[in-house]
């Protein structure tokens, strides 16, 4: 029989989820609320006062070709970042979940660059990548122009997407490897017993057994990569070199407080919101029927 709690009075209750309303309510639906209204609204730069235009802020993004590049450019970096932070993630959990030497060392460092937050480590990388001053200086002495991200674009999004892939392998790794160390040691020792190497135990009992865990992950990856990538992009790039890198939620931030044009960038983050809310979905309709739980 389930016990549940009960309370003598309801403002003890109401007084208990009251502070995670009002946080829900003043970072998600005001904003959130705030946005919708600018979208179909011509907000004036300085003040002033508003006009309603319909869909015409939306028939404007629509419209424009570099908008359309910016979705184009933020699919890649998503599946991009995602395959990079997830395939190096597995591969160390297999690794630390095998017990090698040093593995409690490992298990432990290799959670720290989560903790880094994304504008340090687009400073980190920044510097990493620089072509005149970084590891990739070396290199450019010897083959002059052969990477610099300043003037290239597809350097360029090599970059952002290597130093967001690097902050979300720590993420990844621990639900791997938690995902690992969950599978029963009785169903691994039995494939060695019945002559199975490390590869095929690998194939055939851990990965399918991670199912659940890959979907989940990948779900946050693609999600957070969409709405995550500001900060990278910020430091490291700014957009450039000739808009490169410009993702869906850098150009929202650009038109909006550089262009100070509210209404079009509250018309960008609508559609950005129901752009990742129809992937989730298709993630889940499709892709989760080949996710086995039991």
């Amino acid at each position: 029989m389930e016990n549940r709690a009960h309370f003598r009075t309801l403002w003890l209750g109401v007084a208990l989820i009251l502070p995670q309303l009002l946080l829900v309510l003043t970072f998600f639906y005001w904003p959130t609320g705030a946005a919708l209204f600018w979208a179909f609204t011509l907000e004036q730069p300085w003040g002033g006062g508003s006009q309603w235009v319909g869909l015409d802020n939306f028939a404007n993004v629509f419209s424009d070709p570099f908008y359309w590049a910016s979705v184009g450019r933020s699919l890649v970096f998503a599946l991009g970042a995602a395959s990079l932070a997830m395939g190096i993630a597995l591969v160390l959990a297999l690794f630390c979940d095998r017990q090698l030497r040093g593995y409690a060392y490992y298990r432990t460092a290799l959670v720290w660059p989560f903790a880094v937050a994304a504008p340090a480590a687009a400073v980190a990388f920044r510097y990493v990548f620089a072509p005149e001053a970084g590891v990739f200086s070396a290199l450019n002495q010897i083959y002059p122009n052969i990477w610099n991200p300043a003037t290239n674009g597809t350097h360029a999004m090599i970059m952002i997407i290597v130093a967001y892939g690097w902050k979300y392998i720590a993420y990844n790794f621990i639900f791997f490897l938690a995902g690992l160390q969950s599978i029963p040691r009785a169903l691994i020792e039995a494939g060695a017993m019945d002559g199975a190497g490390v590869l095929r135990r690998m194939r055939d009992i851990q990965l399918p057994l991670l199912a659940p865990t890959f979907f989940f992950l990948l779900v946050i990856n693609l999600t957070d990569s969409f709405v995550d990538s500001f900060g990278i992009v910020d430091i490291t790039t700014e957009g450039g070199p000739s808009k490169a890198t410009e993702l869906m939620v850098y150009k929202i931030y650009f038109d909006g407080f550089k262009g100070l044009d509210y209404s079009g960038a509250a018309a960008q983050s609508i559609v950005l919101m129901l752009l990742v809310m129809g992937l989730t979905f298709v993630q889940f309709r499709y892709v989760e029927r080949k996710v086995h739980y039991k």
